[in-house]
């Protein structure tokens, strides 16, 4: 476990994360990026990207990520739309990347190839 989150979890967020060529990165950053959580802990996520990735993009994502039915609360913002300039401070002195584009994009593909092999193998 990472952050007090099941891989499983983690490997979830990727995929979503996988599905939006707008998002570079995505940094963990608060009680979990620190290791102060608790179980109940939200996940502080913040997203950096091309210009492409807008509100609507993050909204879409936040749909996606909520009908994972994962246990636990999002706080999901893109990184250049923070205004508050200690928030800033807090995710550039804390803040843990996650996932980066190539990382999630060989989760994604990896994960694209076990599931072609489960299928061949169950065709067989």
């Amino acid at each position: 476990m990472r952050f007090g989150l099941k891989e499983t979890t983690i490997e979830q967020i990727c995929t979503v994360l996988s599905h939006y060529p707008q998002v570079e990165k995505a940094i963990l950053y608060g009680s979990r990026a620190k290791g102060n959580y608790k179980p109940g802990s939200d996940i502080d996520l913040t997203l950096t990207g091309n210009e492409a990735l807008t509100l609507d993009v993050l909204y879409r994502i936040i749909n996606d990520i909520d009908d994972l039915l994962l246990p636990y609360t999002f706080d999901l913002s893109i990184l250049h739309q923070i205004s508050d300039p200690d928030v800033i401070e807090h995710i550039q002195r804390v803040g843990v990347e996650l996932v980066a584009k190539n990382s999630y994009q060989k989760l994604s593909h990896s994960t694209d190839r076990l599931q072609d092999r489960d299928r061949h193998t169950a065709s067989a």
